[in-house]
């Protein structure tokens, strides 16, 4: 089932949107703020955002920045076309101009689902010297075969997926649980162990850091 966050500081304008998404099958993520939005994001990491402009304390266009990796709709009353120019160019992936109607919405929305689909599963993704094909599940570092577990193989997906951010344990549970619903919170650390061995294995470099108290990253200049 895709999680969807809506950033939306009018109630009756979300709760419309969030009736609407789950009556069509999902999940519904709320924040009121940008500053509250930054908060669920640290947390939970949904298959698309919804996100109003005009919000209380952080704007949308501040935190917009913060939501790379996961496909952004503005949904704003803002209709001047530097600004959705500006936004799409600044990473936003659609612009739907208040008021709007649902199935439009709901029509982009499916269509930046559908995009992310096949973005996610048919590249290769790429860090360093390390290469993970993900319709193969196949991993090489430096052209060396590496084996991974199920659950190894996850992990290295999406810190591999989001190489410039720090990837929270809450969220990396959430993402990998479709796939290892085996893997807990206790047992994480122990399997992000031995990933990092098979991975330093190849080359005696270090793909992978832990982020004290806060989770795991790719090491940028590995060594």
């Amino acid at each position: 089932m895709k999680v969807i966050l809506v950033v939306e500081d009018d109630i009756y304008v979300g709760n419309m949107i969030e009736e609407t998404l789950i009556g069509e099958g999902y999940t519904v993520l709320r924040a009121y703020s940008g500053t509250e939005a930054l908060l669920v994001l640290s947390e939970k990491r949904p298959d698309l955002i919804l996100l109003d402009l005009m919000l209380p304390g952080l704007g949308g266009e501040e935190i917009l920045d913060s939501m790379k990796g996961i496909p952004v709709i503005i949904v704003s009353a803002k209709a001047d076309a530097g600004d959705k120019v500006n936004l799409l160019l600044g990473g936003a992936a659609d612009y739907i101009t208040k008021p709007f109607d649902t199935g439009e919405l709901l029509a982009r929305i499916a269509v930046q689902l559908r995009n992310e689909h096949n973005k996610v599963n048919s590249k290769k993704l790429m860090f360093d010297d390390i290469t993970l094909d993900t319709d193969t599940h196949a991993v090489t570092v430096s052209g060396n075969d590496i084996k991974l577990t199920r659950t190894e193989y996850a992990i290295l997906k999406i810190l591999m997926g989001n190489p410039k951010q720090v990837v929270t344990k809450s969220v990396m549970l959430d993402s990998i649980s479709y796939d290892t619903p085996d893997c807990t919170e206790s047992s994480l650390k122990m399997h992000v162990s031995n990933l990092r061995k098979k991975l330093r294995g190849a080359t005696d470099r270090d793909y992978i850091e832990a982020v004290w108290g806060i989770g795991f990253k790719m090491r940028v200049g590995a060594e």
